[in-house]
C-alpha cells in the first residue's frame, strides 16, 4: 500500500521568524506517530533554516524549483546539487505557476526532472489543465502530454523516485475544487499512463492532488483509490490547517 504524502508548498511566502513559528507548531502538533509522510517545500533562502529546525524530526523538506543547468554562468539559478547540499529530499517541478508565469514548457520540465533524479532528489512533477481546456474536453489530453514528456526521457526504473501532482489550474487559489470523483478520474488516467512505462512501479507511484485541498475536503479526496496525498498551498501556511490535512491522511 502506498504511504500517503502531504506536501506543503509555501510558494513565495515566509520569513525567518514566521517560518520558525510555523515549523515549531508543526513539530509539536505531529507527535511521534505519523501515518503519512510530511514535507514542506520552502523558498530557497530558507532551506537551510528548514534543515536546522527539522533534521531531527519526521518532517522532510524540499525546494520549489530547480535549474536545468548543472553549474556555470547562470545568475540566479539554483542547481540540483545545491539543493542536495541543503539536504532536500524533494523538489517541485513544473508547477502551474512556473508554466504560466515563466513560460516553462513540457520539454524543460522533463529536463529538470532528469537533473533532479541525477542528484538524488525526488521530483514532484506537476500536471494540470486550465478551465478553458477542461470545458473544451481536453483535460486528459493535456495532462497526458505533460506527463509523457517526462516519461519519454527517464528510465523505467526511475519511476520508483517519481511523484506526480495533479493540480487543475482552475482550482488553485480560486476556492474551486474538483470533486473527489473528478480528481479520481484524472488520477486513474495518469496511473494507467505510468503503467505503460513500468507496470510494476506504476502501482507504487504516488499521485498527489493539488487543487485547493483543505481540512474540510481532505478526507473525502484522500479516500479516493488513486489519490495518494496532497500538494498543499495556502493551507500549508497555517499549522492548524496543515495538521488537519495530515490527520485526514
Amino acid at each position: 500500500m502506498r504511504r500517503k504524502l502531504i506536501a506543503g508548498n509555501w510558494k513565495m511566502n515566509g520569513s525567518f521568524a514566521s517560518n520558525e513559528a510555523l515549523l515549531s507548531d508543526l513539530r509539536a502538533g505531529l507527535g511521534s506517530d505519523v501515518a503519512c509522510e510530511v514535507l514542506v517545500c520552502a523558498p530557497a533562502p530558507y532551506l537551510m533554516q528548514c534543515a536546522d529546525l527539522l533534521s531531527d524530526s519526521d518532517i522532510a523538506w524540499g525546494a520549489q524549483d530547480v535549474s536545468v543547468h548543472i553549474s556555470g554562468a547562470y545568475t540566479g539559478e539554483v542547481s540540483a546539487a545545491m539543493l542536495a547540499d541543503c539536504s532536500c529530499s524533494y523538489v517541485i517541478i513544473g508547477h502551474s505557476e512556473r508554466r504560466a508565469y515563466h513560460g516553462e514548457l513540457n520539454e524543460l520540465v522533463a529536463q529538470k526532472t532528469l537533473r533532479a533524479l541525477a542528484s538524488g532528489l525526488k521530483p514532484i512533477v506537476c500536471v494540470g489543465e486550465t478551465l478553458e481546456q477542461r470545458e473544451s474536453g481536453l483535460t486528459n489530453a493535456v495532462v497526458r502530454a505533460q506527463l509523457q514528456a517526462v516519461l519519454d526521457v527517464i528510465e523505467a526504473d526511475a519511476l520508483a523516485d517519481l511523484v506526480v501532482a495533479y493540480e487543475p489550474v482552475w482550482a488553485i487559489g480560486t476556492g474551486k475544487t474538483a470533486t473527489p470523483q473528478m480528481a479520481q478520474e484524472v488520477h486513474a488516467v495518469l496511473r494507467q499512463q505510468l503503467a505503460l512505462k513500468n507496470v510494476t512501479s506504476a502501482a507504487n507511484v504516488r499521485i498527489l492532488y493539488g487543487g485547493s485541498m483543505k481540512p474540510d475536503n481532505a478526507q473525502e479526496l484522500l479516500a479516493m483509490p488513486d489519490i495518494d496525498g496532497g500538494l498543499i498551498g495556502g493551507a500549508a501556511l497555517k499549522a492548524a490547517d496543515f495538521l488537519a490535512i495530515v490527520r485526514a491522511a
